[in-house]
């Protein structure tokens, strides 16, 4: 197969790509370490390319991944392989999505300091969150204001509170 022989040589000496059989392929887009990268798996049916490939994200490198972002990945895809239908495509969709990596991967949440601190500049509105701090005070306050009715400030309980026990 043609296709099968291009894809060796242009991935050749390719990190991120794998040949799993002559009609499977993964891709990796983004580099190792990256939070946001992801595997793509290319397989093709006996009718391809005048029938859609098989993607798949179900590698268990994408096991970090949102379901939901897996899904709208898999989506965009499709798109490009209607669009390509009758053409040898493994290529276009795996360039396709390393030059769309970003935006595939927008929604997914990355618990890392560098996301924090990239929400603060695009300028998150932080009144809610002052919003919430407020609340959380009241409900403190009042909490304290409980406490104090049976303590004195210091929150220790007076002398003799439980005095009346032994008095009886």
């Amino acid at each position: 197969q043609m296709e099968l022989e291009a894809l060796r040589s242009i991935y050749e000496g390719d990190v991120c790509f794998r040949e799993l059989s002559p009609v499977s392929f993964q891709y990796r887009i983004g580099e190792s370490g990256d939070p946001k990268a992801f595997l793509i798996e290319v397989s093709w049916p006996e009718t391809y390319p005048q029938t859609a490939p098989v993607i798949s994200m179900d590698a268990f490198f994408n096991n970090t991944i949102s379901a939901a972002i897996k899904q709208s990945i898999l989506e965009k895809l499709m798109v490009e392989v209607e669009a390509n239908l009758g053409t040898a495509m493994t290529y276009t969709l795996f360039e396709y999505a390393k030059d769309n990596k970003d935006v595939f991967m927008e929604n997914q949440p990355v618990n890392t300091v560098t996301s924090v601190s990239n929400s603060i500049a695009i300028g998150t509105p932080d009144v809610p969150a002052s919003k919430k701090k407020e609340k959380k005070e009241q409900l403190s306050k009042t909490q304290k204001r409980k406490l104090a009715d049976k303590t004195d400030n210091k929150g220790e309980l007076p002398r003799g509170w439980n005095w009346v026990d032994v008095i009886k």
